[in-house]
């Protein structure tokens, strides 16, 4: 491994060499009918020969200058330094040749001396439009990425170009967690090309393994022009790696009345029990779940869980002022759930499941809110299906569309068997606006959820902010005086969720996020009494806070239909 330094000084000084070398070749006499005059093989023989100041002085003695002209002077002035002079004759000559893939590869090469490879990327492009297999465009863009940090772009343009060599694979610093486990999980090895699919491929099954939060993959340049793939991670292991970090993780949900017992890494196997214990009278909740991979495979990997809830509920069309109970119940229920996940390529992700369950609904108040299906009491068995597609990935733009789609069938057996289900599908959009860092990260999700049959009032959809919701409305919050209700119920369901984050301040141990965002959505049930019977607008901003690992969010949203204000705090996974 060479200092960074050195590294750029590398490429930019074989990328100097190339461009001169390309220069050199291209002098060809003009295409297609130019009108000739006597200065021009002057000046064609100059260029050749590398005298730059005399190709400037000829080219400037002409009145009139062709596209060839203006290539040559461009060229030249670039050489002496001239960047703004350069850039001008270039833009010139481009303008009169737009299907001229030299005007923006110099033009590239001037951005690219003067350190904006912002500008340099752009110019890339243009020419690779015109010539998708140059393969000195595609080098050139691949080392402008690569200086940006931007590795995935970088891979994709070397590829074309049947680079990068990995010389070596390294992890800095060494984790605890099994080396065979973790060798299986990198899907590519020293003495090959690193190909991008290759690289989203291990980050999928490195996520999977759910012990690194923090990772990254560097390539350090060799001085033999090949590459050394480094992988740093922050991992989990039991506790917490520190006595501050596990009594953080444990005590995080103490102000919600809850703990968070969670052992991470079990054995150095990634297997992690994932547990809470929740005391609220109005909401107890006692869940645990257990994962790990199959047989040392990072690509598959199963999960157990236990779930009991004894939880108060009032249903209410708002969370705040006047609003008279429409039905209360205690609801009580016991799962069993189990699943296997597989992690099936760059792109692809699939689970399948099963849950058995039982409820029992108790100190029921309704008068036609809720019906006797969906008060069925009893066993339910349910099965569950899920995939997970990337549509779409720019690295270029540090952009990806992810589409997922999941199926639930269930059979409740009460007085009455009934059988239901449930289907699901999202689009996740998420880019990151600069080369490298997280800076401003913007999200946005559309999710749509649709069921059939008759279901029970626990699978019944809510859109509101709640401890055991996923589907947030940030100025509609689900629970009153501590008892769920307070957020709109229903079978079927659109909800959007727009954010975007600005990073304040970070120091590996710290960080802080501010950002803006905006939900609206839209829920219905063949019930009267149920459903939001409009869309639902809610904007605000909302604040990210990050210490050791634990996070904890806090919002601030305001109904644009009906001006409430909600302000609510909750802890990141």
């Amino acid at each position: 491994m060479i200092p960074r330094a050195a590294a750029l000084l590398l490429i930019a000084s074989s990328l100097l060499q190339a461009g001169e070398k390309q220069a050199g070749e291209k002098p060809a006499a003009p295409r297609g009918q130019v009108q000739q005059n006597s200065d021009t093989p002057t000046t064609q023989q100059l260029f050749a020969q590398e005298h730059w100041q005399q190709v400037v002085q000829s080219v400037e003695s002409n009145s009139q200058r062709s596209p060839d002209l203006n290539y040559y002077y461009g060229v030249a002035l670039a050489h002496l330094a001239r960047w703004d002079d350069a850039r001008q004759a270039l833009l010139t000559g481009s303008r009169e040749r737009i299907d001229d893939k030299r005007f923006p590869l110099e033009l590239a090469g001037v951005a690219f001396k003067q350190k904006d490879y912002g500008q340099a990327a752009f110019y890339l492009r243009r020419a690779l439009r015109l010539d998708p297999r140059d393969s000195y465009a595609n080098d050139f863009l691949a080392t402008t990425y690569f200086l940006q940090g931007n590795y995935e772009a970088a891979l994709q343009y070397w590829n074309r170009a049947g680079k990068p060599e990995i010389d070596d694979v390294r992890v800095e610093p060494q984790p605890r967690v099994n080396p065979v486990l973790l060798d299986h999980a990198f899907a590519f090895s020293p003495a090959s090309t690193l190909h991008l699919d290759d690289l989203l491929a291990t980050q999928a099954r490195l996520d999977g393994l759910g012990i690194f939060p923090l990772r990254r993959f560097d390539l350090k340049a060799r001085p033999d022009g090949k590459f050394d793939a480094v992988f740093h991670a922050v991992e989990r292991n039991g506790w917490g790696n520190s006595k501050l970090e596990a009594l953080l993780r444990l005590f995080r949900g103490l102000p919600y009345q809850e703990i968070h017992p969670e052992y991470y890494n079990l054995g150095g196997n990634a297997i992690n029990i994932i547990s809470l214990l929740r005391w609220d009278a109005q909401k107890r909740r006692v869940s645990s779940e257990l994962s790990g991979p199959f047989a040392q495979d990072p690509t598959w990997r199963y999960r157990l869980g236990v779930d009991l809830r004894n939880e108060n509920w009032e249903l209410r069309n708002s969370f705040t002022g006047p609003a008279p109970v429409a039905a209360a119940l205690n609801l009580r229920r016991e799962e069993l759930r189990a699943d296997v996940t597989r992690f099936a390529g760059p792109r692809l992700r699939w689970s399948a499941g099963g849950e058995l369950s039982h409820r029992d609904y108790r100190n029921v108040f309704s008068a036609t809110t809720l019906t006797p299906q969906l008060l069925a009491k009893g066993y339910e068995l349910k099965q569950s299906s899920q995939v997970n597609y990337e549509l779409l990935r720019v690295p270029e733009n540090r952009f990806t569309l992810t589409s997922g789609l999941s199926l639930e069938g269930g059979r409740i057996w009460s007085r009455s068997v009934q059988s239901f289900a449930k289907l699901q599908g999202s689009l996740d959009s998420h880019w990151f606006p600069r080369a490298r860092d997280d800076d401003y990260e913007t999200r946005w999700r559309i999710r749509a959820g649709k069921t059939v049959g008759q279901i029970p009032f626990d699978e019944l959809f809510m859109l509101g902010l709640e401890r055991d919701n996923d589907l947030p409305l940030r100025a509609h919050i689900g629970t009153r005086d501590g008892r769920k209700g307070s957020a709109p119920l229903g079978r079927n369901y659109v909800l959007s969720n727009f954010e975007s984050d600005k990073k304040v301040y970070s120091n590996g141990l710290f960080s802080f996020k501010l950002g803006p965002f905006v939900d609206a959505g839209r829920i219905t049930d063949t019930s009267a009494a149920l459903g939001s019977r409009r869309w639902l607008l809610d904007a605000g901003v909302q604040a990210k806070i990050s210490v050791l690992g634990v996070g904890v969010v806090l919002s601030y949203g305001r109904d644009l239909h009906t001006g409430h204000g909600a302000f609510y705090s909750s802890v990141a996974p």
